[in-house]
This record gives structure tokens, C-alpha cells and sequence, in this order.
């Protein structure tokens, strides 16, 4: 389908607000602005009535927060990119939860290609999922028990931190090894889940893999050294990182 995405930018601020919809303007013949918001509760009541497809969201509200909005909207059926001057804690949050986020002053760039991506999932089922794991996340204080979205090609997956043994690189890609013995396929290289996973008790040990810590069987000293992982799968250690790993490990 052509027509175009129906919009609601949601911002504060004045200047940022007026040089999002000329760049929308210009630069995003897509994108059908029908209205804007600055407060959370206005924010909740446009978005509850007019239904967009795509919601731009300022992180920081002078009344709120865009999460503040989130939770208050009933229908999450919308299409959703962060806006924000800061480069803070939620950010991790919207990673996890495979949200796009644009960081001010927005590139044009970026905001064009967040406005394809847009396109690209307007006929998928899986926005919704993507926001209420991203609520849900953010409602559990254990990171053990937040759940990671994956994009494989199959759909979206979403994995609790908990059941990953580790991730290894597959040259752009990254194969996730799973405690039910399945093995994920995702289009993101594995330098993207080590800056998400590291706060979560994962550790680079080599260029290739990224491992749970809680999942490892033991360490094994001979032939150089390497990690046995609790699924018997021997994972490479580099030396510049052996330290660090029996560190961790509480040798």
C-alpha cells in the first residue's frame, strides 16, 4: 500500500518540535502529520482518538514522561519512535525492546531511515508486542527477567536474559544459543548485544562470543584455555580478557 503513514509527533519543546515537521515535510513524503501534542495527557488523548500509525515521542515531557504516555494509551497498535537529547538509562531500554530512537539535533538521515523501517513493518503484528515488552521491561526491577527482542526471519522473538547461554558472531550477524538447545539467527553484529547485554551478567571473552556468566560449567586451563558453557559447548578465551573473566567468576 502507498498511502501515506498517519503521524503524531509528541514534543515540548518548540524548536525541536518545528524542525521535525519540516524535515517531515521535505524529506518524508511518507508521513502524514495530522497532529501534535507537548503534554502527556494530551498526548494520551490524541493518540487514544486519532489512532496513528506512527508516533514520534520526546523521552523528557515538562508533565511526564514518554513512557508516562505509553502506559497510559490503550491501543499500542502504533509504530514508535523515541525522540531525545539524552543519551541515558531508558536508551538501553528501547534497545532491548528493538524500538528506534532518534538522538537530537535528529539527522535527516536517521530519521529517514527510521521513517522506512516504519513502512517496511506497517503490515506486521508485531509492533504492539514490541511496545508492551518495552513497558514490561521496565516494570521489572530483575534483570534476569527481562526479555530480549529478537528479529530473525521468522518474526520477533522475545527471549527472557535468563535462557541465553551465549551469542557468537556470524560475520554481520549474531546466532544466539538458547537454554532449549535452539540456535537464533539475527540481522545485528555482536559489538550491538554486547553494549545492550554486558549490564546483564554477559562478558565479551573473545571476539567471536559473548557468554551468560550464569551459564558457565567451568574453565578449563589446558590446550590455552577456553570456557565450558553448561551445554557442553567449549567457547574460545582470549587472553586479554582472562583476567577479567576469572575476576568475574570469583577466582
Amino acid at each position: 500500500m502507498n498511502y501515506p503513514l498517519k503521524a503524531i509527533i509528541v514534543e515540548d519543546e518548540f524548536h525541536s518540535r518545528e524542525t521535525l515537521k519540516g524535515f517531515l515535510r521535505s524529506y518524508c513524503p511518507e508521513v502524514q502529520l495530522i497532529e501534535e501534542a507537548s503534554q502527556v495527557e494530551d498526548a494520551v488523548s490524541k493518540i487514544s482518538t486519532l489512532r496513528p500509525e506512527l508516533v514520534f515521542l520526546d523521552i523528557e515531557l515538562q508533565t511526564g514522561t514518554g513512557f508516562d504516555v505509553l502506559q497510559r494509551v490503550i491501543h499500542l497498535d502504533f509504530h514508535l519512535i523515541f525522540t531525545t537529547a539524552f543519551e541515558h538509562y531508558a536508551i538501553k531500554a528501547i534497545k532491548f525492546s528493538s524500538i528506534d530512537y532518534l538522538l537530537k539535533p535528529i539527522d535527516m538521515e536517521e530519521l529517514q531511515a527510521a521513517v522506512q523501517k516504519a513502512i517496511q513493518l506497517r503490515a506486521q503484528e508485531n509492533r504492539q508486542k514490541l511496545l508492551e515488552n518495552l513497558l514490561s521491561n521496565l516494570q521489572t526491577p530483575a534483570p534476569e527477567n527481562h526479555k530480549i527482542s529478537l528479529s530473525t526471519a521468522e518474526g520477533v522473538e522475545f527471549i527472557p536474559t535468563r535462557e541465553i547461554l551465549f551469542c557468537e558472531a556470524n560475520g554481520a550477524y549474531t546466532s544466539f544459543f538458547l537454554e532449549d538447545g535452539r540456535k537464533l539467527l539475527v540481522s545485528k553484529n555482536l559489538k550491538e548485544y554486547e553494549n545492550i547485554l554486558q549490564s546483564h551478567g554477559f562478558m565479551r571473552v573473545h571476539n567471536s562470543f559473548l557468554i551468560n556468566l550464569d551459564k558457565v560449567k567451568k574453565y578449563v586451563r589446558s590446550e590455552g584455555g577456553y570456557i565450558l558453557m553448561s551445554n557442553e559447548r567449549q567457547v574460545s578465551l582470549s587472553p586479554s580478557k582472562k583476567d577479567e573473566f576469572l575476576k568475574r567468576m570469583g577466582y
